[in-house]
Order: structure tokens, then C-alpha cells, then sequence
């Protein structure tokens, strides 16, 4: 199907396409593509222009368009990808202009819409697979971080190049040193060095390497064996999964023991 965004076709090859409101079309002028593909929402970045560079309006569509996802009773899994050449290539430095000292007000806003956007995905209940290809740094690579699973393209180059611009990476640092080792971390920050997508799967951050033009498909894949479980179940193990990786040994053990009783009632 081709969804008509900004003034300018794009085809999707979807059979239907939703907004964050669930009608038909696209949000913020296009930045953000919403499809269901059944009980699948496919959200696409949508700014290849610019590498799907996070501005506000595009950054906040996102924000919007998961917890949209996450009321839906009908949204059983997520699938986020980008547009054009690469996944994401970060926050948008044009906007850096209007974000500073001078402009409290505004900058708080944005870090704390920034701050949420990178922790929404692991707090949802729905699962979320990214699905990755060619760059994916600063906040594109928080945002991979950040989803449930991964599929990568051969092509993905991956990092957080910040310090070259003199910028602190600071709202993705959490998400940088839960994911791999502090050394590693450390280098992938204070360098900038861009991990490969051989890399990343052997460091534990790309579930699936594919061709480019496969990366879709292979996250479709993924999130329709999700959809195929039952939603109170696996909504269930995910947020136990995420609550329990930051309690002592006894505190998660009886977390789980609550949860296993819970699910006695998941079984019909």
C-alpha cells in the first residue's frame, strides 16, 4: 500500500496503515508511520532525508505512538524500524540551536521526553523487536538497546559518536552499560568506535543478522510468534523479566512466586 506522507508517496507494501489514533494515514506530518499488519503495529521512523534524525515532533510521535500500542488491546507485538538508508542516526543536531541555557524551559522538556522515550519499550508490557539496518548511533542506538529483541542488517553500524560533536551522551548512558561490559562500554563512548553487525552479535545486543532488505521480515517473524502467545502470559513474563534483573536473589524469587500464581489463572 502507499501512505501519501508530507506531500510525498511512500510505499510500505502494506496491505493498511493506522496512526497513533488508529485512523488511517500517518502522524506529525509523516515522521512516523503506524501499520497493522493483524495484531503486529509496524511504527516506521520516517525522516530517511535525515537518517530518521530524532527531532521533537518526531521523537514525541514515537513516545505517543508506543503507549498508543500498549492500550490496544488488539496490539499484541511491535516492530520498530526506520526508513531509507539507515535505522537512526540520533538527535537531530539542527535542532541544537534552540536548546540552550538560555531556553531552560525548553531543553528540560525535551530531556525528559528523550529520557522516557529510551526506557518506554522495556517498561511496556507489549514486546517490541527493532528492526535495524544500516546506522543506528546515539539515540537511534538507545533505541535498539532499548527494544525487547533485535534484527540488524549486515550493514548496521552501531556506536555512540557523540563526543566528536562535543555532545555528552547522557540520556542513553543507562541503557549503554546495561547492555554490554564497562570496558566495552566505556570504549564505545569515549571513542566513538561504531560496532558491526558481526560485532553486535557476538556482544549480545543483535538477536538475528540478516540481509538489509531482510530485517523486516525476520523481526515480522519474531513478533508473530509473540502474538501468537497468550497476551496475559507473555505480558506477565516480560515485566517480571525487567523487574526481577534489578532485585536481590530472594526479592525476585518471590516475585516470581507471585507471578506463578497469577498464571495459574492464565490456563483455561
Amino acid at each position: 500500500m502507499t501512505v501519501t506522507t508530507s506531500g510525498q508517496p511512500t510505499d510500505t507494501g502494506s496491505t493498511g496503515s493506522t496512526d497513533s489514533t488508529g485512523s488511517t494515514g500517518s502522524t506529525d506530518a509523516g515522521v512516523l508511520l503506524v501499520e497493522d499488519r493483524g495484531p503486529v503495529r509496524v511504527l516506521t521512523l520516517n525522516r530517511p532525508d535525515k537518517l530518521n534524525a530524532l527531532d521533537t515532533a518526531l521523537t514525541r510521535a514515537l513516545d505517543d505512538a508506543l503507549t498508543a500500542a500498549e492500550e490496544d488491546g488488539e496490539v499484541r507485538a511491535v516492530v520498530l524500524t526506520g526508513a531509507g538508508r539507515g535505522f537512526c542516526s540520533g538527535a537531530d543536531l539542527s535542532e541544537f540551536s534552540s536548546l540552550t541555557p538560555g531556553q531552560p524551559d525548553a531543553v528540560l522538556e525535551r530531556a525528559a521526553l528523550t529520557a522516557r522515550l529510551q526506557t518506554r519499550m522495556q517498561q511496556m508490557g507489549t514486546p517490541v523487536v527493532a528492526a535495524a539496518h544500516g546506522a543506528a548511533v546515539g539515540g537511534g542506538a538507545g533505541l535498539v538497546v532499548g527494544a525487547d529483541m533485535t534484527v540488524v542488517g549486515t550493514d548496521l553500524k552501531f556506536g555512540y559518536p557523540e563526543l566528536r560533536h562535543s555532545i555528552v551522551p547522557a540520556l542513553v548512558m543507562t541503557g549503554l552499560q546495561r547492555q554490554f561490559s564497562r570496558k566495552l562500554a566505556f570504549e564505545l563512548v569515549s571513542t566513538g568506535r561504531l560496532l558491526s553487525a558481526a560485532e553486535a552479535a557476538e556482544h549480545g545486543l543483535a538477536n538475528r543478522v540478516v540481509e538489509p532488505d531482510q530485517v523486516v521480515d525476520a523481526a515480522l517473524e519474531i513478533a508473530e510468534r509473540w502474538a501468537a502467545v497468550e497476551p496475559r502470559a507473555l505480558r506477565a513474563a516480560k515485566e517480571l523479566f525487567y523487574r526481577v534483573a534489578d532485585l536481590p536473589t530472594e526479592a525476585a524469587m518471590r516475585a516470581g512466586q507471585d507471578v506463578n500464581a497469577l498464571m495459574r489463572g492464565f490456563r483455561q
